[in-house]
């Protein structure tokens, strides 16, 4: 729940907004770090060396999982190590958003936010340094998997809780939560990518390097816990608000709401996370890495690619709100349901041009690495017209006696998404490249369609909910001040 108008006054300030987002940006930014930098490198190390013979057979557990995930992905037939390269990939990064749901729910009822926080990095630094140890691969794994449990949906709601209710610079303070993200997302390719495809150093050393980020993470976060709100727990016990109170019927409306987009959202992260799986193969098997063939020969490390996406938030995101702001002055911003569509309608084209790329390259050919900088392009847009706006929008209407849940509940589409990019990714050696990407394409633009559909029964139930937590409903009027950056609409 969020500050009450007191507690608000008395919080410091910094650049205009509560000081413990500063913190909280800088804390998510080195997890961030840890999660991309291992994520960048985890497909190729299994491909390239952990799921080769003989390294594997000294895995522990190894027999159980691939026995497990052959059963779930492919009937109980094998799986080839591309394809089960992938399922590993998939499970993992699905499993990582399911438990932030239990997460959430254990921070609301009896641990709190800030234990939460603490509990889940330590949790996760451990398992970064398991990693490192081949023998242990799915143990680092799973320690991972529980540590973000307790550490994503607590540190995401925290961000919401520094402000009162009412406060239109929450979305501006989940945009600049979203690009302390990505600042973390863009340089750990480029340092544990980096360390991982060293001959000199290796994959132990790049799981190393995401370890050390996340100890650092966490120092920061211990440092901040004076400049952040109290858990809602402890006001709880205070007896001061009003989270004991039954949900009403709005509340309802808004968890209703919440639900159905959670839907087509899950299409979105099938295929938005292929760019850690099959475009990473992609970068590495078919993509000429040279930086200007035949001038300057420097080869673009494979990893590398993964920091495009990251870079490209950090230069799109003032014109994305520029455009809204824009929008928004002429009564034409769209609403937050919309912009979801959109972005799944540039997700969509950013396949089409992977399979242009795929068509014009032969079998045994390479196509310029250009091809995928426009692809990161589009795919980057599409990003930003769903990912930050379905934060803010939870954050928003979400009932606060549930709102870590359903913060949680919100990462669950990531966690479907996951398990689903995994299973498409096994077709990346069954179907041509071009009928892959177009597989892609197709299954983004579908959900782009029922992402629009709804905009007709929930934009009513979002309306109300905005009216009763003292908002006004979407596209009703203009921002006051040109100056500020525009909230997404809901």
């Amino acid at each position: 729940m969020a500050l009450s108008d007191t507690q608000a006054q008395k919080t410091p300030q910094l650049f205009g907004h509560p000081r413990g987002l500063t913190y909280l940006f800088t804390t998510e930014m080195a997890e961030r770090f840890s999660y991309y930098g291992m994520r960048a490198i985890l497909v190729l190390y299994l491909t390239n060396y952990l799921l080769l013979h003989p390294t594997v057979d000294g895995v522990w557990g190894y027999a159980s999982v691939k026995h497990l995930l052959e059963l779930i992905f492919n009937g109980g037939d094998p799986l080839g190590v591309q394809p089960l390269s992938s399922t590993i990939y998939g499970a993992y990064t699905a499993l990582v958003y399911l438990t932030p749901f239990f997460g959430g729910i254990i921070a609301d009822r009896w641990l709190g936010q800030r234990y939460s926080v603490i509990v889940g990095g330590i949790i996760m630094a451990i398992g970064e340094f398991v990693l490192m140890a081949p023998q242990a691969m799915f143990l680092g794994l799973l320690l991972l998997i529980i540590g973000n449990g307790f550490f994503k949906p607590n540190i995401s709601t925290q961000v919401g809780n520094l402000y009162k209710a009412g406060d239109s610079r929450i979305d501006r303070a989940y945009s600049i939560f979203y690009v302390g993200i990505n600042v973390g997302a863009f340089f750990s390719p480029l340092i544990c990518g980096s360390l991982a495809e060293d001959p000199n150093y290796g994959y132990h050393w790049g799981f190393f390097a995401a370890g050390v980020g996340m100890v650092l993470g966490q120092l920061i976060y211990m440092f901040a816990l004076r400049t952040l709100p109290p858990d809602r727990i402890a006001r709880v016990k205070a007896s001061t608000e009003t989270e004991k109170k039954p949900l009403t019927r709005q509340d309802w409306g808004a968890v209703i709401a919440i639900v159905l987009l959670c839907i087509p959202v899950t299409f979105f992260w099938a295929t938005y996370e292929q760019q850690g799986n099959t475009i990473n193969l992609w970068a590495q098997d078919f993509t000429n890495r040279h930086l200007i063939p035949g001038i300057l020969d420097w080869e673009i490390p494979v990893t590398w690619f993964q920091a495009f996406n990251p870079f490209m938030i950090f230069a799109f995101t003032p014109l994305v709100v520029g455009l809204w702001g824009r929008q928004s002055k002429r009564g034409k911003e769209p609403s937050t349901v919309t912009k979801m569509a959109l972005g799944l309608f540039l997700v969509a084209a950013s396949y089409l041009v992977m399979a242009f790329a795929a068509r014009i390259t032969g079998v045994h050919e390479q196509t310029s690495w250009l091809w995928l900088l426009l692809f990161f392009t589009l795919i980057t847009l599409g990003e930003l017209y769903l990912s930050p706006i379905g934060l803010a929008l939870v954050a928003r209407v979400a009932p606060p006696q549930i709102l870590s849940a359903m913060m949680g509940l919100w990462f669950i589409t990531s966690f479907t998404g996951n398990m689903l990019q995994g299973y498409i990714g096994t077709f990346f050696s069954v179907l041509s490249k071009q009928d892959f990407f177009l597989l892609c394409a197709a299954i983004a633009a579908a959900a782009g369609v029922v992402t629009w559909l709804f905009n007709f029964p929930l934009k009513p139930i979002l309306d109300a909910r905005t009216v009763e937590m003292g908002k006004t409903p979407e596209l009703a009027e203009p921002q006051a001040d040109p100056h500020l950056e525009p909230p997404p609409a809901l």
